[in-house]
């Protein structure tokens, strides 16, 4: 695989995103993350799985490169679907999943910690959700699982401003469990995975199910509404803007259509 590796020892998998500088997330990453998945899935070996980047980030987002070849609101929303799909696999996967973030998770990136079981970061790492910076919006469930965590006042500051918080802020807020010094970061979280590892498959996937099953039908329609949108507001003029200026480094000059 070019863009995702992944090995297991002690009954813990470890998928790597690894896609230099900032591990964006491609189609190619998302499909080779799937597939990953599909491995760990049929091996009885594995009890838990991490999920965590190569170099200095965890994720930065999505490619945003990629969006300049999408060229319909019906490409953008299945887009998002697909994205949207792809987590809510994350979040019901049989085994659990930890996300070990350092560096950064942005966009896409925090959107796949957020669909992640739980999540350890380190206590410098930036999350958040910086689309409406380019003129964009969430698209894989981002809008729908940041207030289940935080909250929908905080939720709501984290999306109009743009603006990421720490990894010790977000234990703060709810939307990470624990925050550690990067240097301590995977240690802490291979020993969470391994105390999970030793427990029975069996209720561990009991446990998933329910914990999942509180999750409500309002829930899915919002989900749904916002692959809907993500398709509408990158059609927008001020998206192709948002997207232009990220690509030439410049700042967006917005105007309403």
């Amino acid at each position: 695989m070019e863009f995702v590796m992944w090995s297991y020892q002690d009954r813990v998998a470890k998928i790597t995103l690894k896609r230099p500088p900032a591990n964006a997330l491609s189609s190619i990453s998302l499909k080779e993350l799937s597939s990953v998945l599909d491995q760990i899935e049929k091996s009885d070996e594995i009890r838990a799985v991490i999920i965590h980047g190569e170099g200095r980030f965890f994720s930065a987002g999505a490619d945003i490169k990629e969006f300049t070849s999408i060229e319909s609101t019906e490409q953008f929303a299945q887009y998002g679907k697909y994205g949207q799909a792809l987590f809510e696999r994350i979040e019901t996967f049989c085994k659990p999943i930890i996300a070990c973030i350092h560096g950064a998770a942005l966009g896409g990136g925090l959107e796949l910690a957020m669909a992640c079981h739980f999540r350890i970061a380190a206590e410098d790492a930036k999350l958040g959700l910086p689309e409406l910076q380019l003129g964009l919006i969430p698209g894989f469930a981002g809008t729908q699982r940041l207030p289940r965590y935080v909250g929908a006042a905080r939720a709501a500051e984290m999306l109009y401003t743009s603006q990421a918080i720490t990894g010790k802020e977000a234990v703060q807020y709810g939307l990470v469990n624990h925050a550690f010094p990067e240097k301590e970061l995977l240690n802490k979280t291979e020993e969470m995975a391994k105390l999970i590892a030793k427990k029975s498959p069996a209720s561990i996937k009991a446990v998933i199910t329910l914990l999942n099953a509180a999750k409500t039908k309002e829930y899915y329609a919002g989900v749904e509404k916002e692959a809907e949108l993500f398709g509408e507001v990158f059609s927008s003029n001020d998206a192709k803007e948002g997207i232009s200026a990220f690509i030439e480094k410049r700042q967006p000059k917005f105007k309403g259509n």
